[in-house]
């Protein structure tokens, strides 16, 4: 018999629009509602039925944008019911639709349900409308729905400007109309029938055509049309079923891959919404969890971030003892270790540490548990650093999902090893369905067997499956749909599992997996390096000043036994940690959350400098005598890292100025470079006097501000795109030039600028004896989609840059020899970015700045480097107001600069020394001897031992012997991981340091190394 495939499917097609559909509701039944409305922010459970409900009907408005409204359900099961035909294979369910649009989970309205003593059902949202029933027939049902008036920002796109980001301008007009309300008897065997279907029909769009098993899905489509009474669908249902049930029970081919399918909803702790909805998101998605594991004894699910989990306890402490009860049983599984899944490329060293040993902190409080898994499907590219943080806190794999993203290059591996700059090497996977929302679509499916880029090598992928980004998770038609292909012929075979067991199957399946050295660089989103350039400053900030807190911290509890402010400190970092989520440090959120997070990181430089002064002042008494604190890591005015002593006196010198021989700019000579700016406050020449070499190549200008289109053609806060360089312009024109000396006798010169709606303030600061010149730039900026950068044209020949990453740096090319390099035109830099020719170096420090673009130019005299730093942006979507206002920036640029110094200037422009007045010096309780190593944290143990943590790094990317000289009440020193044990994870075994008679210890350390040392003041 000819079957024609399309008519077939054109036929099913209608039939389960039509027919099936409609036909799975057996019967509905209206109830009763009230209403009432949060006047502003979201109220508690308690609160808010205690106000009086007004009665409500379908089809009403409700709220406004990022308003509340409670619904009180009452209802009563029709007695009818039980006696109805099928009533054995009818369910009973509330259904509520909130007047929800065509999105998906996430990004619209949302609710959560109560049962009328206040505990949590679970969360409504697009997809998944329906809430349990546990009355009979002729038995009452009652509940309460917080509903969230969420606004879809998406809908907006992510190039157009929208109001809705912020409350203030997001209006006051209800956004969404009651749609249904009722209860609904089911026909399980209907929708049984529908998910049949769905994966049948599915698999006959993906299969290739002239296949014997898309011939038999045809035929089985075919046969159930002929079983089903389409006036009849409930009685023709089952058989419809069984002319199905052949293509169903094919079981699939000896070669099919195996999925190791992991329950999973990424929620963005904020994204398109404020951190206090997160908060809601979490209790919906997490009851949605919960409730599927009471239905479903295999489901099981995989979640991260312990800020979350704490936002959980804090909220709905009855849903966190149900998670602790399912962790326990092995069904709920703790993934990341993170305190957030933070963007990891612009948090510093030791924040990446304290993300994860605050979270895991958290986790083994709360749960017993040691996550094993670095879980970060979403952040926008991975430094090169990772893989050692990971191995030193005791992680043994690695989840991204984000490389697909590429849009130069593909990615070439699924499984792999990922090796960072110090050696160490953790296996990763990359889910090739590229999705870490999967819905068990075949057409996912199928995706990721075609893309599995190890295929034949190895058989094992992973799949995360459940609505995410802004919560949901799986729901009880995508556990349908696994197990109809679980082992189904055309599919890969689909395994309910946990993370552990698909890496622990993939790396003894695969340990010749092959080996990628060197960053993750997303190939995409390069512009979340520089967007919302107040939380980079705000985030560096931050970092330095809590490293500073804990410094003076430790030393005043040795040294005074001052009260070391364990819980304060742990509170300010986990406030800080939030911060780099990886859509708030990277600038691609609301405004709203921008509001929040100023305040926010106000409130930790509040908070922390307290700690600082506080400390301080008890270590150098009352007194008058003027001294500086150094809080970095080397040495500065005469006065060591860690100490606080009289600055050196020196007699600096007056640096001359002096107009050049045509009266058209100056000369500012230090004895060590020299400098002519010209009548246009423009660098055109720095001259290396001990080397009598040139840095500014002809026709260009130091230190100039560039100003270009910046209009990409996708997600606008996200991206940078290349053509940025086709139009750029230099601010030339000035307003006005000062020149003048400083009291300290520095040259000084001040230009002002302006260029549209744009003001600039660049001072110039080169002191005496110092191969150190200084920018400052200062910004009144209201530009739109205009990107400014500050740019450094050198005249060296180079095809590489080195530039700081945690624990280290990278050496990149900067040539474009092959599409991996030029895609690389933004790239993330720390403190410090260097280029040197030969043995000749030039180091630019920051200190709030991460992006840069290095990139090799060509004039009349050969090629030569300009360093761009990225200073600001004007995205406008998803905020519309991004990057407006008054900006300080400060670069320094030094010259024939080695790696340390380049390390130096990095610590010493982001951590400066501190003016007090005391009676006491104060000597550093850890002070670096010999050896290229750096100090990167000082802080007393978390255990609240009275240990002292020190943690330090090979900075050079070679050997070394470290020499530390200690505080001479310390009598053993003990190598630890980053979470502070003293089995280290990283596979290396624990050493016991004894100081000799001069207090010293000497430590070996490999390439960029992490090293923990715990400090004991007594033998244990």
């Amino acid at each position: 018999m000819f079957i024609n495939q399309q008519d077939v499917c054109e036929r099913i097609d209608h039939l389960v629009r039509d027919w099936v559909c409609p036909a799975r509701i057996a019967a509905r039944q209206s109830v009763d509602i009230a209403r009432w409305e949060a006047p502003g922010e979201p109220v508690a459970f308690d609160d808010a039925i205690a106000h009086h409900f007004e009665p409500a009907s379908v089809g009403q408005p409700w709220s406004f944008p990022w308003g509340t409204a409670w619904f009180h359900v009452v209802g009563t099961v029709p007695k009818t019911w039980a006696s109805a035909p099928h009533a054995d294979q009818r369910r009973t369910e509330l259904v509520i639709d909130l007047g929800f649009g065509g999105g998906g989970p996430g990004f619209q309205a949302e609710g959560t349900v109560y049962r009328p003593d206040g505990t949590v059902v679970k969360g409504i949202e697009p997809r998944n409308l329906h809430i349990p029933v546990e009355a009979g027939p002729g038995e009452d049902v009652e509940f309460y729905i917080e509903a969230a008036s969420n606004p879809n920002i998406s809908s907006a796109g992510w190039t157009t400007p929208t109001p809705l980001g912020s409350k203030e301008t997001a209006g006051s007009a209800p956004l969404y109309h009651l749609k249904t309300v009722e209860l609904r008897h089911i026909d399980t065997c209907v929708e049984a029938l529908l998910l049949d279907v769905t994966v049948l029909r599915g698999w006959v769009d993906v299969l290739a055509d002239k296949t014997a098993r898309k011939a038999d899905i045809i035929h089985a489509l075919c046969g159930a049309i002929d079983a089903l009474d389409p006036e009849h669908v409930s009685d023709s249902a089952a058989a419809a079923r069984e002319a199905l049930r052949p293509a169903l029970s094919s079981p699939a081919t000896a070669s099919a891959t195996q999925v190791y399918a992991v329950g999973h909803a990424h929620i963005d702790s904020a994204w398109l919404w404020p951190l206090r909805e997160t908060r809601r998101k979490v209790a919906r998605t997490f009851s949605n969890v919960l409730y599927l594991m009471d239905v479903d004894p295999d489901f099981t699910f995989a979640a991260s971030s312990a800020q979350q989990y704490q936002w959980l306890l804090e909220d709905h402490p009855d849903l966190f003892r149900r998670i602790q009860r399912r962790v326990a049983e092995g069904r709920w599984i703790i993934v990341g270790g993170e305190w957030v899944e933070a963007d990891a490329n612009m948090i510093g060293g030791e924040a990446f540490i304290r993300q994860f040993s605050e979270g895991m902190a958290f986790f083994r409080q709360h749960f017993d548990i040691d996550p094993d898994i670095v879980w970060l499907p979403d952040s926008f590219g991975y430094s090169a650093a990772l893989p050692g943080i990971a191995r030193h806190v005791g992680m043994q794999w690695m989840l991204t999902q984000k490389l697909s993203w590429n849009d130069t290059n593909t990615f070439p591996h699924t499984s792999f090893w990922w090796e960072g700059i110090d050696g160490n090497r953790i296996f990763t996977h990359f889910p090739p369905a590229d999705t870490y929302g999967a819905t068990f679509a075949p057409s996912e499916l199928a995706r990721g067997e075609s893309h599995f880029k190890e295929l034949g090598a190895a058989k094992s992928t992973m799949l995360l499956y459940g609505y995410g980004d802004g919560g949901g998770g799986p729901t009880r038609e995508m556990l349908e749909l696994a197990r109809r292909q679980e082992n189904l012929e055309g599919s890969p075979r689909i395994k309910l599992a946990s993370p552990d067991e698909f890496f622990e199957h993939a790396c003894d399946e695969y340990p010749q997996a092959p080996t990628w050295s060197g960053e993750l660089y997303l190939e995409n989103h390069r512009g979340v390096l520089t967007s919302q350039h107040r939380m980079k400053a705000g985030n560096r900030r931050s970092e330095h000043l809590l490293r500073e807190a804990e410094m003076w911290a430790a030393t005043a509890a040795v040294r005074m036994g001052v009260p070391y402010p364990y819980r304060e400190l742990h509170e300010i970092w986990r406030i800080a940690l939030l911060l780099q989520f990886h859509d708030i440090l990277p600038g691609s959120a609301i405004e709203w959350v921008y509001q929040d997070a100023t305040k926010m990181y106000a409130d930790i430089e509040r908070r922390v400098r307290r700690i600082i002064d506080a400390s301080v002042s008890a270590l150098v008494g009352d007194g008058e005598r003027e001294l500086a604190a150094n809080p970095g890591a080397y040495a500065v005015c005469g006065v060591a890292a860690g100490a606080i002593a009289e600055p050196r006196s020196e007699d600096a010198g007056t640096v001359e100025i002096h107009k050049d021989g045509d009266g058209h700019g100056w000369i500012l000579d230090n004895t060590v470079v020299r400098l002519h700016v010209n009548d246009r406050g423009m660098i055109d020449s720095l001259i290396d006097l001990a080397d009598r070499r040139q840095l500014v190549p002809s026709n260009e200008q130091l230190g100039r501000l560039v100003i270009s289109r910046d209009i990409p053609n996708h997600w606008d806060a996200w991206n940078i795109d290349d053509d940025y360089r086709r139009h750029e312009k230099t601010i030339e024109d000035c307003d006005d030039i000062r020149v003048s000396n400083d009291d300290a006798g520095a040259a000084v010169i001040v230009i002002t600028r302006h260029e549209g709606a744009s003001s600039f303030v660049q001072t110039i600061r080169l002191a005496s004896h110092t191969s150190h010149i200084a920018f400052t730039t200062d910004v009144d900026w209201h530009e739109k989609h205009k990107l400014l950068k500050l740019a450094f044209p050198l005249d060296m020949m180079t095809d590489y840059a080195q530039s700081e990453i945690q624990f280290g740096h990278l050496t990149r090319p900067i040539h474009t020899n092959t599409s991996w390099e030029h895609a690389k035109f933004e790239t993330v830099a720390q403190r410090w970015v260097r280029v040197e020719e030969g043995d000749f170096g030039v180091a630019i420090a920051n200190d709030q700045t991460y992006g840069h673009g290095i990139v090799r130019a060509r004039g009349p005299e050969g090629p030569y480097v300009i360093v761009g730093e990225s200073l600001l942006r004007g995205p406008e979507a998803p905020d519309p107001h991004a990057d407006q206002g008054e900006f300080a920036m400060s670069t320094v640029l030094v010259v024939g600069a080695s790696l340390d110094d380049a390390i130096e200037e990095g610590y010493r422009l982001n951590a400066p020394i501190r003016r007090v007045r005391g009676r006491d010096a104060v000597e550093p309780l850890v002070s670096l001897a010999a050896g290229n190593g750096v100090i990167e944290a000082l802080k007393l143990a978390d255990d609240e031992s009275g240990d002292v943590i020190v943690r330090l790094y090979e900075s050079h990317g070679g050997r070394t012997t470290v020499r530390l000289v200690l505080d001479p009440a310390f009598t053993q020193t003990v190598t630890t991981d980053a979470l502070e044990r003293a089995s280290r994870a990283d596979g290396g075994v624990s050493t016991t340091l004894v100081p000799d008679a001069t207090h010293g210890i000497e430590v070996e350390l490999t390439p960029f190394q992490i090293c923990t040392l715990r400090l004991k003041k007594e033998v244990s």
